[in-house]
């Protein structure tokens, strides 16, 4: 079995990484490393819908960056979701997020 091990990558205009949403958690935060992705516990009941929307609020406060600058570009419906923060070097992003 190898290794994988949370990757922030350099997309067409700043940083993408894949996430692990966990929905009905006590508060909004970043847990840690779930395999390849971030996982993420949400206040949200649904995994669509609610909590795509606090996700991105959660990663533009966290990331200050605009809600505008975040998106979700693979997962809608899903726990496993693709996220692009547009304008934010992968660097950058993960000492934000991990740091």
């Amino acid at each position: 079995m190898r290794d994988i091990k949370f990757n922030i990558t350099k997309a067409e205009e700043g940083a993408a990484f894949l996430v692990h949403v966990v929905p009905k958690s006590a508060k909004n935060e970043v847990v840690g490393k779930y395999g390849d992705a971030l996982k993420i516990n949400l206040t949200s009941k649904t995994v669509s819908g609610g909590a795509n929307d606090t996700l991105v609020k959660f990663f533009a406060k966290k990331l200050n960056v605009k809600q505008e600058s975040v998106e979700i570009a693979a997962g809608l419906t899903s726990t496993e979701k693709m996220v692009v923060v547009v304008g934010l070097s992968p660097k950058k992003a993960e000492k934000l997020l991990l740091g």
